[in-house]
């Protein structure tokens, strides 16, 4: 019961940290590139998580081609998953970032589907026509004005991109899972996505290196921020606690990161919600529900018939 309690209060700070992520893109924006906001905190985040990967790297028995497939998932998940999350928050607000991340698990069990021929029930397709509903209405009030080049609605669209490839990303990963640590599979994205970002900043925000030194503290804060809570000691936690919680609770533990995300963003930047953006809220909430509750309990009734 003790590890439980523990694990609970592991992942509650879990998905503290990762709601600090919108926020913290905001607080870097003025002085640092969407590359160098991605490539900063995830090559230090690299750095701290070699110790534990190289630590077990022996033990196993991979080969170099074995790592090929991180190739794949960074490139089509972890890379538009990060820049154009970055994009997307810059060009919106920390707190829509927020609402529209709640499609995550439903665009997740599409690519189920899709990717791991996972049966796609009626119940899971209402929960995805919900969410689009609900992403939809966070930028209704420039779609009202018919202006494509508004910068919400871009930075929405962005977000819900960045948001499809995440969703690639967690599917890829569980393709794989068998053959890689959580650690490991954190790890070597971290070395692709460093890999492909280093050319990105250096040809299109070479500049950045120069205003290091000039960084405000609001920047420094947001960078130190994404890399030791987001992308490193966020991790850790999460594997700790995986190892107590079922991954059904783990995975409801995740919209924890809107409430948190909200909020953080009315206090630290002073962003206030709109009515539809919070009707959106309240219907992309309703479609995940959908999709872990509902679903997960029709699913355990259905095994229990087959059993009985």
């Amino acid at each position: 019961m003790k590890n439980t309690i523990l694990s609970w209060g592991l992942l509650i700070a879990c998905n503290l940290m990762w709601a600090l992520q919108f926020t913290c893109i905001k607080l870097t924006q003025d002085q640092a590139g969407p590359y160098f906001t991605v490539w900063g905190p995830m090559l230090f985040a690299a750095i701290f998580l070699f110790p534990f990967v190289i630590r077990d790297f022996g033990k196993s028995k991979k080969s170099f081609k074995d790592l090929l497939v991180f190739g794949q998932l960074a490139l089509l998940g972890a890379f538009p998953a990060q820049v154009l999350m970055t994009w997307g928050t810059q060009y919106s607000l920390a707190n829509n970032a927020a609402i529209i991340s709640l499609a995550l698990p439903v665009i997740t069990a599409v690519f189920a589907f899709l990717i791991l021929k996972e049966k796609m029930t009626l119940t899971r397709w209402i929960s995805f026509v919900i969410a689009v509903v609900g992403v939809v209405l966070c930028s209704a009030n420039d779609l009202k004005q018919m202006d494509f080049g508004s910068k919400y609605a871009v930075g929405n669209l962005l977000i819900f991109l960045a948001i499809v490839g995440n969703a690639y990303y967690n599917t890829g990963c569980k393709k794989i899972a068998e053959k890689f640590t959580e650690m490991e599979m954190v790890f070597y994205t971290y070395l692709v996505m460093v890999t492909l970002l280093t050319p990105l900043v250096i040809f299109y925000e070479p500049d950045v290196f120069a205003r290091i030194p000039s960084f405000t503290t609001q920047t420094w804060t947001g960078i130190l921020l994404l890399t030791f809570f987001h992308n490193f000691l966020s991790m850790l936690l999460f594997f700790k606690a995986l190892k107590v919680l079922d991954a059904t609770q783990v995975a409801l533990s995740n919209y924890l990161i809107t409430f948190f995300g909200l909020p953080i963003a009315a206090i630290w930047l002073g962003e206030k919600l709109s009515v539809n953006a919070i009707f959106g809220g309240i219907l992309v909430l309703v479609s995940t529900l959908i999709i872990t509750v509902v679903d997960y309990r029709m699913n355990q009734s259905a095994a229990l018939k087959s059993n009985s």
